[in-house]
């Protein structure tokens, strides 16, 4: 008799059962099962289970873990597949389960998809044997087939079904076969500890919590043969009905043809002529008349597009790009390699026109290369969704989905968790956040931290905690929504694909990304831009003040103020181009022309950015460009002779060896894989074509190996064109519409206190106003007022939308002259302590002209006035009786002013503290922006804030330290070495303000402050 496993519950089932894949299989093989069935509650995971057990020569089951409603009572069913028929209906039975509210399967629905699959009637309750379950098996037989239900007895750990003998009776009656049971969902006995707090984590209890509900399943682990026969030794029928059954059942899971939509046409008309009449009409918009070169280049990819059966897919896409557009929402001006299509520029999917940038249309489709098209298109992040919705409506909700990803326990995430149901202390749970790696798994962070080791060795719970943690790590522990992918097919999704319920009324595919593709469905990207909402709150802002029609389009890429912006590195805020080493690179360069900007994107990368100095050098005169040999001045002078794009190394292939462009496209991508096989049979490929052409072999071969070595260098020059499109254009507008650019990006970076602090620094060194929030002139999001910006109460810490909606409401009745009329407007409900300090103390009702300890003083008067004046039956006699006043509250200092703006606003806004102090000191004290442009070892001094700190031991023992130091102008790291923090460690604290004297030191390209003296400093009213 074989070795079977009917019952396998895995960890893509989210944690309801914690088998790995690549623990089962090598398992299974080593004893000698033949074949083994997956019964997740869901589809989840059951491509790699059976691509897993293929490649271990174990044949996969597919089944399904069913609760169905039969009457008024709930059965467990193990439903199978027998065939592809099976499969199918066990989609729509997952799908069905999955997109009900109760996440059971109505008998009818059964009945309805029971087609090729087999069915075990799980007697896993202990009552099962009454005259109830006997009319509920009757049921189930009058709905499926007789010969398709078997009933399943198992014996975990070998002990019998309390009401076995009853159950066989029941067998009998009914004429049902027994099928051999055994749940797995762990793979050893040791697990189940394990398994436990898995099922803690998922269903949100402690294990030392008295109420948590019982485990009944201690002995689902994956038994040894001798094991599983011995349980069933007085029963081998049954063992021999379950082997019978599985055996019945074949599903070859595979890799499926493509599943192209059509796009609904006219009667009698092609989709191939409506794509080429819509491409002609978007060229005329663009060009007076068509020269040769665009007409040839248009018709060759239209007959690729129509070879190779994408048709449908771009009038699809153009068709929601179109509605994106009508409805307002701004779409990126293309992405990744199909900004290389002529026709996605007619279309208006891109707005590159790859003609005029030397872009190339097979690096996006290759007739030799069968791969479905894949055009990724960028939205305003803040209305993609209304695209996805346009789809599923156009085409069908039940022919569109979003596809799931899954969230996974990684090392710092399993080891939280695990710490949480054991009931760790905060103590406990900071020390092992502290020593764990993010970069490592938890296994291997444990293996090298002796430390930790020794911390779980004092304590058996935190023994229980490394295994179990070592044990559950990486596996999936919730569904989501990817953030991107978008299906659509011709037929129902759901015979291709097991649906769930999804977020927007869009169902949710049960599998991920990559098995989604390996169906063949197509897959379109809808990105979420947060840079494209920045343009297009620019936009608006820019429209509604000035009436000006903005045409992102019409930008003009020859702006020698947008360039300023690029050549001195003032990129905070643009798109791609703010991190320190892309500022340098940008100062080194001087980009005086759109090809630069494109040129710096792809050059700053890992292994290409090496090559910055000698861009520099030849873009700026300051020496020769020179080529290996002559032919390659027309594809690399652009780049002064280095090789930066994946399309130049495809044009070196057609110029030189006299590849097609197809072929080309085939080589860049061997040369990538680096299989060396490969390499050496292209070599002769290309030096073959290259001698054809009148080039020697050695010519030949130098040409080779300079396409090997910048091949893993070369990236899409397609994508770096599109791409950085974005980044001038936000540029564009930082340099000529400053207050629009400061304000719109301030309102971008909502909660990040750091960054909005960094930004605030920057409009004040640039001389921009900045005018507090205010409740009488502030919308949510920060505006522009004149040449100023004024800031959003959204700003505020504590300030909701929804009390906004409500201040706005009540502006709307009358212009205010005190707290008083705002709080009668508002209402005594709405204006309470709560929502109105946080507005004090950010400045927002300075309008008033009272001192903000004033007003925090009468915020009760205030509400009082409310309550009783918005009394309708008192309100006439209390104005003519009362007169409200504010209370008096004292005096407030400039530090607790100002500690308030930080404290509800995330930044000082009126000034920042240190300049108080400088203004105190008695010598100049020098800007912390100041010191980076000094040399290394210039003995310095200045004054800041310490916002961070922290202390290490070096490989001595030794205690030093790392300070973050803040002024009103930057951020400089500094280190103290140990022998100054023995001297100093007692006055350093974070929030504190010093003075520090010291020396420029250069750390890993960036400029740091070597600390030789701090003195500790007050501010006055402190």
């Amino acid at each position: 008799m074989n070795l079977m496993y009917p019952q396998i519950v895995t960890g893509a089932d989210l944690l309801r059962g914690i088998v790995k894949l690549d623990e089962l299989a090598p398992l299974l093989q080593k004893r000698g099962a033949s074949s083994a069935a997956i019964v997740n509650s869901k589809l989840y995971g059951v491509r790699s289970f059976s691509k897993m057990l293929t490649k271990y020569g174990i044949r996969p089951v597919i089944g399904l873990s069913v609760i169905v409603e039969v009457e008024d009572h709930e059965v467990l069913l193990y439903i199978y597949a027998q065939n592809e028929i099976g499969f199918s209906n066990l989609m729509k039975m997952s799908s069905a389960i999955s997109t009900r509210v109760e996440e059971k399967l109505p008998l009818n629905w059964l009945q309805a998809y029971q087609e090729g699959c087999l069915i075990i009637c799980a007697m896993t309750d202990s009552s099962w044997a009454n005259a109830r379950n006997i009319h509920v098996l009757q049921l189930l037989t009058e709905k499926v087939s007789r010969a398709s239900i078997f009933i399943g007895i198992s014996r975990p750990g070998g002990g019998a079904h309390p009401d076995e003998e009853a159950i066989i009776q029941l067998s009998e009656d009914c004429q049902l076969l027994i099928a051999a049971c055994q749940e797995t969902r762990f793979l050893h006995k040791e697990d189940f500890q394990a398994y436990e707090v898995a099922t803690a984590i998922r269903k949100g209890y402690k294990l030392n919590d008295s109420k948590k509900p019982p485990n009944r399943y201690r002995q689902a682990y994956l038994p040894e043969r001798e094991e599983f026969t011995k349980w069933f030794n007085d029963y081998p029928e049954w063992l021999q009905t379950t082997e019978n059954m599985m055996n019945s059942c074949d599903v070859v899971i595979q890799k499926e043809d493509f599943l192209l939509p059509q796009f609904p046409v006219e009667d009698g008309k092609m989709p191939i002529d409506l794509l080429e009449e819509n491409c002609r009409t978007g060229l005329q918009q663009r060009f007076e008349k068509l020269s040769s070169e665009y007409e040839q280049r248009l018709l060759y990819e239209l007959s690729i597009i129509e070879q190779m059966g994408f048709t449908d897919y771009f009038l699809i896409v153009e068709d929601y790009v179109r509605y994106a557009k009508t409805e307002g929402i701004l779409v990126g001006p293309g992405r990744g390699s199909s900004a290389g299509s002529l026709v996605a520029f007619a279309l208006g999917i891109t707005e590159v026109d790859p003609i005029k940038y030397g872009l190339l249309f097979e690096r996006f489709l290759n007739p030799e290369r069968l791969t479905m098209p894949d055009i990724d298109i960028d939205f305003a992040d803040h209305r993609r969704t209304e695209v996805v919705n346009y789809v599923a409506n156009t085409y069908g909700k039940q022919y569109v989905a979003q596809i799931i990803t899954f969230g996974t326990l990684s090392t710092k995430a399993v080891a939280r968790n695990v710490a949480r149901v054991l009931d760790f202390t905060p103590e406990e749970v900071r020390f092992m956040s502290n020593e764990l790696n993010s970069g490592q798994s938890f296994k291997e962070t444990v293996r090298q931290s002796k430390k930790l080791r020794d911390w779980i060795q004092v304590e058996p719970r935190r023994e229980a905690w490394q295994q179990a943690a070592a044990r559950l790590e990486d596996l999936p522990r919730n569904a989501s929504t990817h953030a991107a992918g978008v299906v659509l097919a011709a037929k129902p999704l759901v015979h291709y694909v097991p649906l769930q319920i999804g977020s927007d009324d869009v169902f949710l595919t049960q599998w991920a990304m990559k098995d989604v593709e390996e169906v063949g469905l197509l897959k379109m990207d809808f990105l979420g831009l947060r840079n494209l909402t920045l343009l297009d709150r620019i936009r608006a802002m820019i429209q509604y003040n000035k009436t000006q029609v903005i045409d992102f389009e019409q930008i003009p890429l020859n702006d020698q103020e947008t360039y300023k912006i690029f050549k001195a590195g003032d990129t905070t805020g643009i798109f791609q181009f703010e991190s320190p080493g892309m500022r340098r690179a940008l100062r080194t360069i001087q980009p005086d022309n759109f090809k630069d900007i494109y040129s710096v994107n792809a050059l700053y990368r890992p292994g290409p950015m090496e090559f910055i100095p000698l861009y520099s050098r030849r873009k700026n005169g300051q020496e020769p460009t020179v080529y290996d040999i002559p032919e390659l001045e027309p594809i690399l002078a652009e780049t002064y002779g280095i090789i930066i794009y994946q399309e130049q190394i495809m044009k070196i292939a057609v110029n030189i060896a006299g590849f097609t462009m197809a072929e080309a496209d085939l080589l860049r991508r061997a040369i990538s894989k680096k299989n060396q096989q490969v390499l050496e049979e292209e070599r002769q490929h290309f030096i073959a074509g290259a001698r054809k052409k009148g080039f020697d072999q050695e010519k030949a071969n130098n040409v080779y190996n300079l396409i090997v070595k910048f091949a893993d260098y070369g990236f899409p020059k397609s994508h770096a064109v599109a791409y950085s499109l974005i980044s001038y254009r936000l540029a564009f507008f930082k340099a000529n519409e400053p207050t629009y650019f400061y304000a719109a990006f301030l309102s971008s970076l909502t909660g990040s206190k750091d960054k909005m602090t960094e930004v605030i620094r920057e409009m004040k060194a640039k001389g921009i106003p900045i005018l507090p929030p205010s409740v009488a002139k502030s919308r949510y999001s920060h505006t522009v007022e004149g040449n100023a910006v004024r800031l959003g109460l959204g700003a505020i810490k504590g300030v909701t939308f929804a009390f906004y909606q409500q201040l706005a409401t009540a502006r709307e009745k009358g212009s205010w002259s005190s707290m008083f009329d705002m709080a009668l407007s508002l209402g005594a409900d709405h204006f309470t302590e709560k929502a109105i300090i946080p507005l004090i103390k950010a400045g927002a009702l300075d309008d008033f002209n009272q001192k903000r300890s004033v007003l925090l003083a009468s915020i009760d008067a205030a509400h009082s006035h409310a309550l009783f004046i918005g009394d309708d039956a008192l309100s006439e006699q209390f104005l003519f009786n009362s007169q409200p006043k504010y209370t008096p509250g004292g005096t407030m200092d400039q530090m607790t002013m100002l500690g308030f703006e930080h404290e509800t606003l995330g930044f000082y806004l009126s000034e920042h503290p240190v300049e108080q102090l400088k203004r105190n000191a008695s010598s100049q004290i020098p800007s912390i922006s100041s010191l980076f442009s000094l040399r290394q070892g210039t003995k310095v001094h200045c004054m800041g804030i310490i916002l961070s700190i922290r202390r290490i031991r070096t490989k001595k023992g030794e205690a030093m330290a790392f300070l973050t130091l803040q002024d009103e102008t930057e951020e400089i790291s500094c280190t103290v070495f140990p022998k100054q923090y023995a001297q100093i460690s007692v006055q350093l604290k974070e929030q504190a303000f010093v003075q520090i004297s010291g020396s420029i030191d250069f750390r890993n390209q960036s400029v740091q402050l070597i600390v030789d003296q701090l003195l500790p400093l007050r501010l006055s009213g402190e």
